[in-house]
């Protein structure tokens, strides 16, 4: 079994989750919402931060919630994160409650609807996506 530490580096400094959340793709979920940020180093590895915010439980359970995601990341994202990106995942309240496996299926399934966002493929896939909105007033 390979450790996060071998796949992803940790991000840990405030001005890297500020990066990812400005300027990054966002998608939202059941159980998490990622955010990525393509920093254009291919030659690093992927990193990777969680966050659970006061607004979903108390210390021990924000705690438990990040050992979860923490876990469920190394599933979904340690062969499939791209090289020089960084993955923010933030807890929702139903990470305490949600099985394991679909936990790790919804990160992964949010890796891979963020990797299209920021190919541009989600654009290409849904045409009425990449035209100009008119205005109904």
């Amino acid at each position: 079994m390979t450790t996060l530490a071998a796949t992803l580096d940790m991000m840990r400094r405030r001005r890297d989750f500020v990066a990812a959340a400005n300027s990054g793709v966002k998608i939202g979920g059941p159980l998490v919402a990622l955010q990525m940020n393509d920093r254009g180093a291919e030659q690093d590895k992927p990193r990777v931060g969680f966050t659970a915010t006061k607004r979903v439980g108390n210390s021990v359970e924000r705690s438990r919630m990040k050992r979860r995601l923490r876990e469920a990341a190394r599933a979904a994202l340690g062969k499939d994160a791209r090289p020089g990106c960084d993955y923010v995942l933030i807890a929702r309240r139903a990470v305490l409650d949600a099985n394991f496996d679909r936990l790790t299926r919804d990160i992964a399934q949010a890796a891979k609807r963020a990797h299209g966002r920021a190919g541009g493929e989600a654009d290409k896939a849904r045409p009425d996506r990449a035209r100009p909105r008119e205005s109904g007033r």
